[in-house]
């Protein structure tokens, strides 16, 4: 059984141990409007303190509600939130490619140029809030056991980061996580999506998060759900482990 309690002070616990080992400043969070972005502000503001945290909004053809939804959440928990809107880093990009005859357009070459454009703009404001504030800043992950087992994350983009504290909760002990720190309903209990395809993510997988879960910790679920589920996390088995030659010895 999951304590929702327990579990939430054992995460806050891990990242002080964390930032006392390693001898670390502060945090850059890509703050989405979405409930994972909004629990590892949470957590973050009780482990080190809203004052070492720095929220980012980066709009990419974006949803105008999800930047309204980031800014209730830095209120909430009053850290800073910038806003770095990369729509015309995108949009150049795009058009560069373009130019290339032997390429032709990919949706999904799109889709994933966006979380790894945000990814870079995350570590360059890390880089820059370390220098500025003479402690070391890291970026945290946001990404949930879920999205983890299936492989919903972009390589080179929301896989990257520092730190990861979601990544062992299904995204129903993340909304229970949530509860414990008071993350506003409007944004817990948000439909989740990515932000970027305009599709919910349960639209874009074909299974619901609920059903992921469950062929997790191996409870029953409809065949034919669990054989797609199965067969995402097999396809994705290159995004898990990057192999490494390594010379005999």
């Amino acid at each position: 059984m999951f304590n929702k309690e327990e579990q939430t002070r054992k995460i806050i616990e891990f990242i002080q141990d964390y930032f006392q080992k390693c001898h670390l400043g502060g945090v850059v969070i890509g703050i989405s409007g979405g409930k994972d972005s909004a629990v590892v502000a949470a957590l973050f503001a009780k482990a080190i303190g809203e004052e070492n945290i720095l929220g980012v909004t980066m709009p990419c053809h974006s949803k105008e509600e999800d930047k309204e939804d980031a800014k209730l959440i830095a209120d909430t928990y009053h850290f800073p939130l910038i806003n770095v809107d990369l729509t015309k880093t995108y949009d150049t990009f795009h058009e560069e490619v373009e130019k290339l005859s032997e390429f032709t357009k990919s949706e999904d070459s799109d889709i994933n140029l966006k979380p790894r454009l945000r990814m870079s703009t995350l570590y360059y404001l890390a880089q820059m809030m370390s220098k500025k504030e003479h402690k070391t800043y890291i970026v945290a992950g946001t990404g949930n056991k879920c999205e983890e087992y299936v492989g919903y994350f972009t390589k080179g983009g929301d896989s990257v980061s520092d730190i990861k504290v979601l990544a062992d909760l299904t995204v129903e002990e993340v909304i229970q996580v949530g509860e414990v720190l008071k993350v506003p309903e409007k944004v817990l209990y948000k439909t989740p999506s990515d932000g970027l395809s305009g599709k919910s993510d349960e639209d874009k997988l074909g299974v619901t998060y609920k059903d992921i879960a469950k062929v997790i910790h191996q409870e029953e679920v409809a065949e034919e759900v669990k054989e797609k589920i199965e067969a995402m996390h097999k396809n994705c088995e290159h995004k898990f482990h990057i192999p490494t030659y390594f010379q005999d010895k």
